[in-house]
């Protein structure tokens, strides 16, 4: 399991007992006294067996085993008159039965929602993610069905309250703080805590539609193992529609920043963006602008039809978390699908609960990662493309996606060590298609097949890794569902590879 993280592992395990519960109190009381309030809680087990010819995931010492995995967990989704969001945590044991690795315990957890302290006036947004991540990303490559010893329990909290209003009836004022702490569970990389606090202000031009706005934000990055940074931003922006479909802006400002120096160094900003949504279902927005590291963007196109959904997304800017493309939403397959069914069911709270009973019904993760990501310990420069699509047929469903990644050192003057210090560039591209089939309204079949590569510098070898895994989901009464599914995962590394098949079969109780 992921090292201590300021308390021992029972004493944390309460702790998240007791967070749950209080939550779960509170989305009781959220339902009494107001029928238009959503609230679905669902308790759930999962007893789950897995045997892998492999299961030290390395060829120099090959052991079969048969690894025995049990998990407690709560899932809740509501919307109440003050509180909106979702909620899922497990507790995983698991145990080997030849004793080839030790007993372990797993929390994963998934939320996020918001609250509304005062009626229109104030509201406090939150979120949270714990689970295992890889540490380097040239270490040893899972899928994530069998723990290895580059993976880490990394948790992200974040908890952002802020007053949104109106200023004498002609322009609209946000004043936000979010407090953002990730815990990455290991001695080689390093904590951090993100404070942020933002204050915008936007209206129009009095009989005229001219719209502006002007934002200053001010950030703190504190990692444990290298040093903190800051940068303080003012920029003012200028949007005009040149029709009901097309909105162009331009935005000017300045930047002040100690990413590259010990000391700060200010820049002007200038930046210009279109918004285009020629329909409904069609939307593209693009937006540039020079930034103190160079140029940086931000693409997004989405089309939905009756039964498809396409999207891409293209990003270029500095990250600063540690787990860098941890993400605290359920996952990009559940946001393609809970897309799709816009159409077809428009109150937010009752989608959800739509498209996660569609994808358990068809044996769909909804939140499988195209590429694994890992861990850093200093600010850097991120790109990343994304690209997704979704066909839903009656009974077929087709699921693709596609990500790649470069990032690189953007704090030089920090001491801290990551695999950016020993390979200044790092390449992460990947894809996932995912297939599957409805064989009676309680059964279905499903096939993935995901490849992912890893490119460093010259002194980095590249590696990557292939998985095919078939299984079978069935219904087997109205609360519970049966997995079978067989897998098969080869990893290319110069230092590390190997090549896995297993067996797996589960069970799911809901109560």
């Amino acid at each position: 399991m992921a090292t201590d993280m300021g308390m021992s592992t029972c004493e944390r395990h309460g702790a998240l007992a007791a967070a749950l519960l209080l939550v779960a109190q509170t989305a009781v009381a959220q339902t009494e006294g107001g029928a238009n309030r959503a609230i679905s809680i669902v308790p759930y087990a999962t007893t789950a067996a897995t045997y892998s010819d492999n299961v030290l995931l390395s060829n120099a010492d090959r052991r079969a085993d048969l690894m025995v995995a049990v998990t407690a967990g709560l899932r809740i989704t509501g919307e109440g008159s003050r509180i909106k969001g979702y909620l899922n945590y497990g507790l995983t044991g698991q145990a080997y039965a030849d004793g080839a690795k030790a007993s372990t315990f797993q929390n994963s957890l998934n939320t996020f929602g918001s609250i509304e302290a005062i009626d229109n006036l104030a509201f406090v947004d939150f979120s949270g993610s714990i689970s295992r991540q890889a540490v380097s990303a040239f270490g040893v490559q899972t899928d994530g069905g069998i723990p290895n010893s580059n993976q880490s329990e990394v948790a992200t909290f974040r908890l952002s309250p802020y007053l949104r209003g109106q200023l004498g009836g002609s322009a609209n004022y946000e004043a936000r703080y979010a407090w953002t702490a990730t815990r990455t569970g290991t001695d080689a990389a390093s904590d951090a805590k993100v404070a942020d606090a933002l204050v915008k202000l936007n209206g129009r031009v009095p009989s005229g539609q001219l719209a502006w706005s002007v934002e200053a934000s001010r950030q703190s990055v504190d990692f444990t193992t290298g040093r903190s940074t800051e940068s303080d931003r003012l920029t003012g922006t200028l949007s005009y529609p040149i029709s009901n479909q097309l909105v162009v802006s331009g935005t000017g400002g300045r930047d002040s920043n100690n990413y590259t120096n010990a000391g700060r160094e200010s820049h002007s900003v200038l930046g210009a963006g279109i918004n285009w949504s020629p329909a409904p279902t069609t939307t593209l927005s693009v937006n540039a602008s020079n930034q103190s590291f160079g140029h940086g963007h931000s693409i997004s196109f989405e089309h939905r039809t009756p039964r498809t959904i396409w999207r891409f997304t293209d990003s270029n800017g500095v990250s600063t978390a540690p787990g860098q493309l941890i993400s605290t939403t359920i996952g990009s397959v559940y946001d393609l699908y809970f897309s799709q069914f816009a159409s077809i069911e428009p109150d937010p709270i009752k989608r959800a609960l739509l498209v996660n009973n569609f994808l358990q019904t068809n044996g769909v993760s909804p939140s499988a990662p195209v590429i694994a990501g890992y861990l850093t310990s200093a600010v850097s420069l991120l790109r990343r493309q994304d690209a997704s699509f979704a066909l839903l047929g009656v009974r077929d469903t087709v699921t693709f996606l596609a990500s790649r990644s470069n990032s690189r050192r953007l704090d030089t003057v920090t001491g801290a060590a990551d695999d950016l210090v020993s390979s200044s560039v790092i390449v992460q591209q990947g894809f996932s298609v995912s297939y599957a089939h409805r064989l009676t309204p309680q059964a279905a079949f499903n096939a993935i097949a995901s490849q992912q590569r890893t490119i460093g510098s010259s002194t980095q070898p590249e590696t990557s890794l292939r998985t095919l895994s078939l299984n079978l989901t069935s219904a087997v009464s109205r609360q519970s569902t049966a997995t079978f599914g067989a897998r098969r995962s080869v990893f290319d590394s110069p230092t590390v590879p190997y090549s896995e098949s297993a067996i797996t079969g589960s069970l799911t109780v809901q109560f």
